[in-house]
């Protein structure tokens, strides 16, 4: 089975594709979809193996995942939060017919750091995370949700928030989760940036400790997007922060619409 799982929510003018990050599934969007839903007609993806498209057996790779999300939508603008901004902007390179306008949310085309990227998150921490799915899942997701939430203006409350809501679909698959982790290891789309013809916004977190605001900025500047910090917010800055995130997107809205 390869369909995806895409809830339709709002009845706005502008049709936008949500697609969330590692190890969490659509409903994490819940505040952002709140702020936005009279303004846009949103497309919320359970990308394969999580949330109610656990039993997706599409591989977990951006772009089977892009096609698959792209033939199921009408043209759109399309945010990806963290590895799902890989999603979204493979299909802003690959399928431009349907991507009115990019939106990366704490997001960037290289997740680990190299020699010649040192925005990025540490590798070995990445790679032993796929190490230790394989002994210890459980622990492995909560020590990845912590991650997340560090950074955030409370980090206990957005874990509890996080781990809640991550789980609220059941549990993503074990081969989902690995492939995921494949997929920011092995990924590097900066030298694309600069073919990216849709109109861009980079939104970061400025206490993000997964994904470097200095990374984002970066982006935007190869591609000439916009760039916007939201202030006091971690890698997911819709808990909290989602009047702030709607308002960062006002433009790329209007210039989408």
């Amino acid at each position: 089975m390869n369909k995806l799982h895409i809830e339709v929510i709002g009845d706005g003018p502008l049709p936008l594709v949500l697609i969330h990050g590692w190890a969490m599934h659509g409903g994490v969007f819940a505040p952002l979809v709140d702020q936005l839903r009279d303004r846009c007609t949103m497309h919320v993806v359970d990308l394969p193996g999580h949330g109610h498209s656990r039993e997706c057996e599409l591989a977990l790779e951006p772009h089977a995942c892009a096609a698959a999300i792209a033939a199921a939508t009408p043209p759109a603008l399309w945010l990806g939060w963290s590895l799902g901004g890989l999603v979204a902007l493979t299909a802003a390179l690959e399928l431009p017919q349907q991507v009115r306008g990019l939106a990366m949310l704490c997001a960037t085309p290289k997740f680990v750091r190299a020699d010649d990227w040192q925005h990025g998150s540490d590798a070995a921490l990445v790679r032993q995370l796929a190490v230790d799915l394989e002994t210890d899942y459980h622990a492995t997701l909560e020590r990845f949700l912590a991650l997340e939430a560090m950074g955030s203006a409370d980090p206990r409350a957005e874990l509890r928030q996080l781990r809640t809501l991550a789980f609220a679909r059941g549990e993503p698959t074990l081969r989902a989760l690995q492939e995921g982790i494949r997929v920011l290891d092995q990924t590097d789309l900066r030298e694309a940036l600069a073919a990216l013809d849709r109109p861009s916004a980079w939104l970061a977190g400025r206490r993000d400790r997964l994904v470097h605001p200095q990374a984002m900025e970066w982006s935007a500047q190869q591609c000439g997007g916009d760039y916007a910090q939201i202030e006091h917010a971690g890698h997911a800055p819709f808990f909290g922060h989602a009047e702030a995130v709607a308002q960062a997107l006002r433009p790329l809205l209007e210039r989408a619409a």
